[in-house]
């Protein structure tokens, strides 16, 4: 009998861990841990579909302005300053890019120029208007992570 409920103490003190679905966890929660944030800001995994949507989004994102990749080749103005994101779904895990998308400063150093994208305070000379909110929703980084994990060799 006690070989059946390790597993299961287990799991419930991974579960106390993970967010519940449909709840966010606040940016100021959020732990890189070792170069990665392993539990989903939301509870549940994000939509591929949607994450395309927002890597395109001019208004949002806009992570289109510094990277490129094959499945954004039509599109106008993409940037060369940040990697290319062919292969990225290869060359990291969900854990590690939610880390970078959280607070890419925490995970390439103060001198990248990519913004922390789940961050909302710590910043400097912000207009009043965006002061104490993120650039993406828990729910859009989820989104986001779900279509880099598409871009694969």
């Amino acid at each position: 009998m006690k070989p059946r409920l390790m597993p299961a103490a287990l799991a419930a003190s991974l579960l106390a861990w993970v967010p519940a679905q449909g709840e966010t966890v606040a940016p100021s929660d959020v732990e890189i841990v070792d170069l990665a944030v392993e539990a989903s800001l939301t509870g549940a995994a994000g939509d591929a579909e949607k994450g395309r949507a927002w890597f395109l989004d001019r208004k949002l994102g806009n992570c289109l302005a510094c990277h490129m990749n094959s499945d954004m080749a039509d599109q106008p103005f993409h940037g060369e300053v940040g990697t290319p994101l062919d292969g990225v779904g290869d060359r990291w895990s969900a854990a590690e890019l939610r880390a970078i998308l959280v607070n890419s400063k925490e995970v390439f150093g103060p001198d990248t120029i990519m913004p922390a994208f789940y961050r909302d305070s710590g910043f400097h000379r912000v207009a009043e208007e965006f002061e104490g909110k993120t650039i993406l929703t828990a729910e859009q980084v989820e989104d986001v992570i779900a279509y880099l994990l598409t871009l694969k060799e």
